[in-house]
């Protein structure tokens, strides 16, 4: 199978079985790691969601901080004294253009595509469908934060955050400020903080997310179902 540009690397890609995918996961690791870092996230989507193909890309370039380049890669520079929020909408074309050429290759909506990033790839997931309108339909940010705190909420998307009180390398607080000030903006968002869990893709996190896949309605859906329902109403007779 082919890799859209511009990222052509995927180490990890699982397809259904049989016939065309419903869902699609994008995968993004964290800095100085790579695709395999997300195969514990993988597995359980695709055990709860046989029909999707969730796909777990590199980053596209190798991380600077390790020597020689080291085996692990980055979705963008950062710890050079650049601005990390003016870096991340440098690398937003390409990754924008990546998602958008995976969907169209499964020839799925926007709607039927999610971005599930741990550290430094969900930071950009959430930077993404801030800059963009349309891109997914869901985020779900493991350790993470923004770029930059968000002042306006992603049109129809559910951002779902899962993070470990014991991480020190990306403290959650942020993240609680952020979840609360989107919710104050009337935003989908769900923020999980658990103790115990360090700066980690944690097993017991994984297992939170995949219940709020499961339980959570979006907006847009209720949205959708109440003026169904209204439809309805004027259509039956008096």
């Amino acid at each position: 199978m082919n890799s859209p540009a511009p990222f052509r690397s995927h180490a990890l890609a699982l397809l259904p079985n049989n016939g065309q995918p419903d869902l699609l996961f994008v995968l993004l690791h964290g800095q100085g790691a790579n695709a395999a870092q997300m195969r514990p996230l993988a597995q359980a989507l695709q055990a709860q969601y046989p029909q999707a193909a969730v796909l777990s890309i590199d980053g596209p370039a190798p991380d600077a901080r390790l020597p020689g380049g080291g085996a692990g890669f980055q979705w963008y520079g950062s710890g050079d004294g650049a601005d990390e929020a003016q870096q991340v909408a440098a690398a937003l074309p390409d990754f924008i253009a990546t998602v958008r050429a995976w969907a169209e290759k499964f020839e799925l909506s926007w709607d039927r595509v999610a971005l599930a990033g741990f550290s430094q790839g969900a930071i950009l997931a959430l930077e993404a469908v801030q800059a963009e309108a349309q891109l997914a339909g869901r985020v779900l940010a493991f350790g993470s934060r923004y770029a930059r705190m968000p002042d306006r909420v992603p049109q129809d998307v559910c951002l779902h955050f899962f993070h470990g009180m014991a991480d020190e390398v990306l403290p959650y607080a942020p993240v609680v400020e952020a979840a609360q000030t989107l919710l104050q903006l009337g935003a989908d968002v769900t923020a999980d903080i658990r103790p115990g869990i360090g700066h980690e893709l944690h097993a017991e996190l994984i297992d939170k997310a995949m219940a709020q896949l499961r339980t959570f309605v979006p907006a847009r859906l209720w949205r959708e179902a109440v003026l169904a329902a209204a439809e309805q109403d004027r259509e039956l007779p008096n």
